[in-house]
């Protein structure tokens, strides 16, 4: 075991967010992070002193790999493996083996490993983020470009009525009025909110129930049901904001279920995540409300680009919703992100918990 003047580099690789193990020369296991507790479904208590063979099993070129790292002190990386593990499950990851110092003597292999569905997951919520902030980038400049002629012709609109003295010909002019007022406004909405958070302590739970009554009231045909976990700290965020951007993917959920069905069901869940990425930011801890329906689910064509402002998948729809409740979500450094199937499609709303001397507050 590692000795009390050498547990500075314990506290380095249990804060590492990648699953490490540190092996010695006869590939026994020193130590395993955190990560490579959940990674590998065993404690580091459980794992110290044992071979690393009957952790990772029937892994010959592995193992020989492990060797002559050793003795010759050369790190490699393997990429696209296929790992089976000691509950005879097996792993996909990138992993890199390294030789380092870990004790004043005797030699030592810190193997790293990175489970490519995780991998794919922060590269696919990197796409999202760009692909989002790309495209709020284009609305703004073609909002202004817009606003402009539209300010052009409200004006000339306001001038023209004061010209008139007959009210039947007046009607047409407040048409112009209003129909440019209300593009103006679906422009602003189609930029996003531009008020800041303004953020106190918020209980996650309170506000799903606030919005599942505000749903229930206009839906009496869907039943929400709760799944909560009650060990979620509360959230530093904006009640109000937290509120529009459940409403929006539950009011989401609703249109996709439809007003025919009489066996609708839409599922409140809500789970901790510790050591979460969110785009390339990692968050001690996270929580994850996960909202889903057994509705039609999103279309293929449509998952690459479900959050772009004015992308819909219903005629009576705006594409609003989902690109604001993205943008009041990434206000908060959060993420929203979803997978879906015909009769299931869950939203999962991502949502940093500020820590506090160690724990959530």
């Amino acid at each position: 075991m590692v000795a009390s003047e050498y547990n500075s580099p314990q506290v380095i690789i249990d804060n590492l967010h990648s699953a490490v193990l540190v092996i010695g020369e006869h590939l026994e296991i020193m130590c395993v992070n955190p990560a490579a507790e959940m990674l590998f479904h065993i404690s580091n208590n459980r794992a110290v002193d044992k071979n690393i063979r009957e952790l990772i099993i029937n892994e010959h070129e592995f193992f020989d790999r492990l060797e002559r790292s050793l003795i010759s002190a050369h790190p490699y990386t393997v990429y696209d493996s296929r790992l089976l593990v000691h509950n005879h499950k097996t792993i996909d990851v990138d992993y890199s083996v390294s030789p380092i110092q870990y004790m004043p003597e005797g030699k030592f292999l810190l193997l790293e490993f990175i489970r490519l569905q995780h991998q794919q997951r922060h590269l696919h919520e990197e796409s999202i983020l760009s692909q989002y902030e790309a495209s709020k980038s284009l609305l703004r400049g073609l909002a202004h470009e817009i606003k402009n002629p539209l300010g052009g012709i409200r004006g000339a609109a306001q001038l023209l009525e004061r010209e008139l003295h007959d009210e039947d010909s007046k009607q047409f002019t407040h048409i112009i009025i209003s129909e440019t007022d209300r593009l103006k406004l679906l422009l602003d909405r189609m930029v996003g909110p531009k008020d800041l958070p303004t953020k106190s302590e918020v209980n996650i739970h309170k506000v799903l129930e606030h919005v599942r009554q505000l749903v229930l009231a206009e839906n009496d045909q869907i039943n929400i049901t709760a799944d909560y976990d009650p060990s979620i700290p509360e959230l530093h965020a904006d009640e109000a904001m937290m509120i529009q951007v459940i409403l929006n993917v539950t009011r989401n959920a609703v249109t996709a279920i439809g007003p025919d069905r009489t066996d609708g069901v839409i599922t409140y869940r809500t789970r901790a995540q510790r050591n979460c990425t969110i785009g390339t930011q990692t968050h001690a801890l996270v929580a994850r409300v996960d909202i889903e329906d057994n509705g039609c689910g999103v279309s293929q064509e449509l998952q690459e680009k479900i959050f772009m402002p004015m992308i819909t998948g219903h005629a009576e729809g705006t594409g609003l919703g989902l690109s604001i409740a993205q943008s009041l979500a990434q206000q908060h450094n959060g993420l929203i992100e979803f997978s879906s199937e015909p009769d299931k499609t869950i939203f999962s709303i991502l949502l940093p918990i500020k820590i506090h001397n160690g724990a959530g507050k």
